[in-house]
């Protein structure tokens, strides 16, 4: 089998995108059947030909910033999507355009900053934004419950935004959770109350910005602070007396030596790749340019530099195995298409765009209600 590297060295640009309207792309899903879904600051959802990038639809509805989107498992055809305006919604995507099949709401002070939904395709988790200055919840929600299936809130275990809830992609138990108070935290569901259910607590010493599951089994965490912080967790070892932490340092960006002598300027987020058994990394350069990177033991090692691509920071990305394609978004507005030996049907670079809605979200440091000051100035 060829191995990654030698498939990331063939990858160039095969397709981009062109949107009608300037707004930036925060983060990316895959439908294995073929769609792209994409979380846009406008509070829209596209949906996306995943091999032409061919606008196939979209779905309004939010009117909050989107904090993420994902595919049911079992039932492809079901979208999720969270949102701050405190709904997670299901939308059906034999239907674009039409409104929500699903809402999952809870107490009407919450703003949701992070969701996901169990490898099972039974449980939904959100996570709010600090609520009188020191109360943040994780909530639950059962989605084959009618009435919305409100199960309850963990509410003890964070102190502040949580910034990721992240299921375990194997065991539909396990769930992690990361926050602005630098604790990432993981559940075991199974035992029911908080106290009991997490397992442990691991300190980023910063800001939590996103988190994955890696390793062969899964028994791995990564943690990227928004201060590009990296640290590399084994949850294997909580029940020996080996260190917990396989590899830490409080910023990566310097740790990759590009060609022109410098580093990344920041981390976009991190995939456990199953087929190649590596974990990649991206990073990127203010300019678009992008890094992808492996990560293990020894920190980061650059396998791949993408030059030419897009024009501004890039916010999301993801791998389709099946396809070995590339896929990468951003706040040029651009949604990027990188296969192997592509050859883009234009050769125009596309400027850079960028509206005056999607300028007031910042992307680093996280930005704490960012909604609602929005909607207070205006």
């Amino acid at each position: 089998m060829e191995c990654l590297e030698e498939k990331l060295k063939g990858l160039s640009i095969a397709r981009r995108s062109r949107p009608e309207e300037p707004t930036y792309l925060l983060h990316v899903a895959l439908q294995p059947t073929g769609l792209l879904a994409v979380a846009c600051s406008n509070f829209t959802i596209h949906l996306h030909n995943k091999d032409t990038l061919s606008l196939m639809g979209e779905y309004l509805g939010h009117s909050g910033p989107l904090c993420g989107v994902t595919f049911a498992h079992s039932s492809p055809d079901l979208l999720y999507s969270g949102s701050a305006d405190g709904t997670v919604r299901g939308w059906d995507i034999r239907r674009p355009g039409k409104e929500a099949v699903q809402m999952f709401k809870s107490d009407p002070s919450h703003s949701y900053c992070s969701f996901d939904l169990s490898c099972s395709d039974t449980l939904l988790c959100a996570g709010t934004e600090q609520i009188n200055e020191e109360d943040s919840f994780l909530v639950f929600w059962d989605i084959r419950k009618p009435g919305g299936g409100l199960l309850g809130v963990y509410s003890e275990s964070h102190s502040d935004d949580i910034t990721q809830v992240c299921f375990h992609p194997q065991d539909k138990d396990r769930l992690a959770s990361g926050s602005t108070d630098g604790l990432v935290n993981v559940f075991d569901l199974s035992r029911g109350a908080e106290e009991e259910a997490l397992l442990a607590t691991c300190n980023s010493d910063s800001s939590a910005g996103s988190v994955c599951w890696s390793g062969a089994d899964y028994t791995q965490l990564l943690c990227l602070s928004h201060d590009e912080g990296l640290h590399l967790w084994d949850l294997g070892q909580l029940d020996t007396e080996e260190p917990l932490t396989i590899f830490s340092t409080s910023d990566a960006r310097s740790l990759t030596p590009l060609a022109d002598g410098g580093g990344v300027d920041y981390l976009v987020g991190g995939r456990w790749l199953e087929e190649a058994q590596k974990l990649l990394v991206v990073g990127g350069k203010n300019s678009g340019d992008l890094h992808l990177m492996e990560c293990d033991n020894r920190g980061l090692r650059l396998l791949r530099s993408l030059e030419g691509g897009h024009t501004s920071t890039v916010r999301c990305f993801l791998w389709d195995a099946a396809g070995e394609a590339l896929v990468t978004g951003g706040e040029d507005a651009q949604l990027l298409l990188w296969k192997p030996g592509g050859e883009e049907l234009t050769t125009e670079k596309r400027e850079s765009l960028k509206s005056q809605s999607a300028l007031r979200l910042k992307s680093r440091p996280h930005k704490k209600h960012g909604y609602q000051r929005e909607k207070k100035a205006t």
